[in-house]
């Protein structure tokens, strides 16, 4: 015999809380009734997915392999009823959307009216997670669609949303505020630069940057958020180098910086929509992506 689908949503349940009595909690199931159906689908694969113990349950090696193949199992079933619900136009139900942290405060809050305009039975789970997270949860089917650098999702299909340039953000008597429009790239020589931490790939562009320009990425201040980096900059720990969407929507509020846009093809990244190829969602995101793409020309047209 093979496990059911409900024992799969009983591992899954079980990996993401790490115990079986929180799982059986979110599954309105009891404890008994979710440990027996999970040793019953051990049984039928012939494998321990779960190490007991008093510190919870604790996913073997091969279990962690065989819950990523559940979630991969019960995310094509969530999207064949989908499909089945929308006679196969649009989006219908829950689509599960991961965005980099660095564009979804600034680009989703402005698309909000239009997307539930034109998606009325459309309801986004939104998480933001580094471009690495992103990736894992796209593949093993945490997540259905991306906000991201294209680039660094592949194999997969894309929709191009927009392409943002790279600012300077540095206090007003910084010899590089002296100076209104944009700004060259060999002016940075020697400064140091402040940015995400790793797990970024706009961590990966500055650095690219701050190599090309001969500044140096402080390796002292490494920002948490968009807005520590700017806080940072405010303070004199150095350049903050931030994405134009954000200078639009959150940092020209700020009159104690100024900002720059780098003048170079290098301070330039593309952001799209990302799914994985084969997606029954296809032709929905592709109409996503046109309503997305309408709102980040209308905030990026404000610069």
């Amino acid at each position: 015999m093979r496990p059911t689908l409900r024992q799969l949503q009983y591992l899954v349940a079980t990996a993401d809380t790490g115990r079986f009595s929180d799982a059986a909690e979110r599954l309105h199931v009891s404890q008994p009734s979710l440990s027996a159906q999970i040793a019953e689908a051990e049984s039928h694969l012939g494998a321990i997915v779960f190490e007991r113990g008093r510190h919870g349950a604790r996913m073997t090696p091969l279990g962690a392999e065989i819950v990523r193949r559940a979630r991969y199992v019960l995310r094509q079933m969530e999207d064949m009823q989908s499909i089945a619900k929308s006679g196969g136009l649009g989006l219908y139900g829950r689509v599960r959307m991961g965005v980099l942290p660095t564009i979804g405060p600034y680009l989703l809050p402005r698309a909000t009216g239009a997307l539930h305009r034109e998606f009325p039975e459309l309801r986004l789970s939104i998480r933001e997670e580094s471009t690495v997270e992103l990736q894992d949860k796209l593949t093993d089917g945490q997540m259905d669609v991306l906000i991201s650098t294209p680039e660094d999702h592949s194999p997969t299909d894309s929709a191009h949303l927009f392409r943002e340039s790279l600012w300077v953000a540095v206090p007003s008597d910084d010899p590089l505020a002296a100076e209104a429009g944009p700004l060259d790239l060999d002016q940075l020589a020697g400064r140091p630069v402040l940015t995400l931490g790793m797990g970024h790939r706009l961590t990966s562009l500055v650095s690219e940057l701050a190599h090309a320009a001969g500044a140096f990425v402080s390796t002292d201040y490494e920002g948490t958020s968009l807005d520590a980096i700017r806080h940072m900059a405010a303070l004199g720990a150095g350049v903050a180098v931030l994405p134009q969407l954000y200078v639009t929507c959150e940092a020209r509020r700020d009159d104690v910086l100024v900002y720059r846009r780098i003048d170079t093809p290098m301070a330039e990244r593309n952001i799209a929509l990302v799914w994985r190829q084969g997606s029954p969602l296809t032709d929905g995101l592709q109409q996503l992506a046109d309503a997305l793409r309408t709102a980040a020309s209308t905030i990026l047209d404000e610069v």
